[in-house]
């Protein structure tokens, strides 16, 4: 007798990857970090040089792991594949913070390192894709694929990490990464990894020609070219003011117009001459130094304080004298 159609002998049944979503309940699939690495420019390189950086992606990254001290996220990587131009693996979710940092900062000097001593043409510049999901790991082929890798994908091809790469010195800037919304908040907004949340830039992920959009986070280990004008400076050379300008690129007053910055705190400042009637009123709770400061002439206007200026009190029209004592009584 035939075993097809018996559910306990397994015959017959049909795949599970058949399955019709939404027909019953899953056990969800365990989570999974994932990392997922593009050579910049591949295809630009001759046809010959493919397969020498095929090859040394995933030994670089190797080697970026055991610098990191982190040989173990290597080895017990999960449904490792080469992409041609890239490599992607899962690994357990609790390394995350560690692979943000100090991996990516690692990698960054293996590929100074790499680029330094390249023979030929061969230079390289990765992006790196970080994401956190779940996806299926029981062991067999195919294991691995799901929404989580796809979107990890997506993010690699978006346009903020290619600009990232696009906008920066060849000579500098080797790595540029870029990370999930969910990656982000558990792993760097949680306080688990060693990097301050101000040291990532929001972006939001598009895909040219792909219906694709998602809050991102960006992370440029060693930024350089116009990257140092924004928070996208993850090293400490170029930490981000509150403004989001690196301080030594951010221009004084001075250096932006050419001409000085003039302050008078809690009163008025006039930088030009004025003509015709003009009346300035300042009401004031306490001593001011300067009171009303004017730069220019004022012509057929008044100029009035209520207030302790210096400790008088002025009232008058141009021209006119000027009376006060230290109490600010009228005269």
């Amino acid at each position: 007798m035939s075993d097809f159609g018996n559910p306990k002998s397994g015959a017959g049944r049909l795949p599970e990857a058949t399955a019709q979503p939404f027909s019953r309940s899953r056990r969800l699939p365990p989570y999974r970090g994932i990392v997922a690495v593009d050579a910049k420019g591949f295809t630009g390189h001759p046809a010959i040089e493919h397969g020498e950086i095929s090859r040394a992606i995933p030994e670089l990254l190797e080697e970026s792991f055991v610098r990191a001290d982190l040989a173990e996220v290597w080895d017990d990587r999960r449904f490792p594949a080469s992409t041609g131009d890239g490599y992607v693996f899962g690994c357990d979710p609790e390394w995350m913070p560690f692979v943000i940092h100090p991996w990516l900062h690692t990698l960054q000097e293996m590929l100074e390192e790499f680029n330094l001593h390249a023979s030929g043409t061969v230079g390289m510049r990765l992006r790196v894709g970080l994401n956190i999901g779940p996806l299926a790991d029981r062991g067999r082929d195919f294991d691995g694929n799901g929404t989580a890798r796809n979107d990890t994908h997506r993010l690699l091809d978006s346009r903020p990490v290619k600009d990232a790469l696009a906008n920066s010195r060849t000579s500098v800037t080797h790595v540029a990464a870029i990370l999930s919304d969910r990656c982000y908040q558990d792993a760097v907004v949680s306080g688990y990894t060693g990097r301050h949340p101000d040291r990532f830039l929001e972006v939001s992920a598009t895909v040219e020609g792909k219906p694709f959009e998602q809050r991102a986070w960006l992370f440029v280990p060693s930024p350089s070219g116009d990257l140092l004008g924004n928070r996208a400076a993850g090293d400490e050379r170029a930490e981000p003011t509150s403004s989001g300008i690196a301080p030594e690129v951010a221009a004084s007053p001075l250096e932006r117009t050419g001409r000085p910055m003039v302050r008078a705190d809690r009163s008025n400042v006039n930088s030009g001459t004025v003509h015709g009637g003009q009346n300035v009123t300042n009401v004031l709770t306490g001593p001011v130094s300067g009171g009303v400061v004017q730069s220019g002439g004022v012509q057929g206007g008044s100029v009035r304080g209520i207030g302790s200026v210096g400790g008088d009190y002025i009232e008058g029209n141009k021209g006119d004298t000027v009376h006060g004592d230290k109490n600010g009584y009228r005269r």
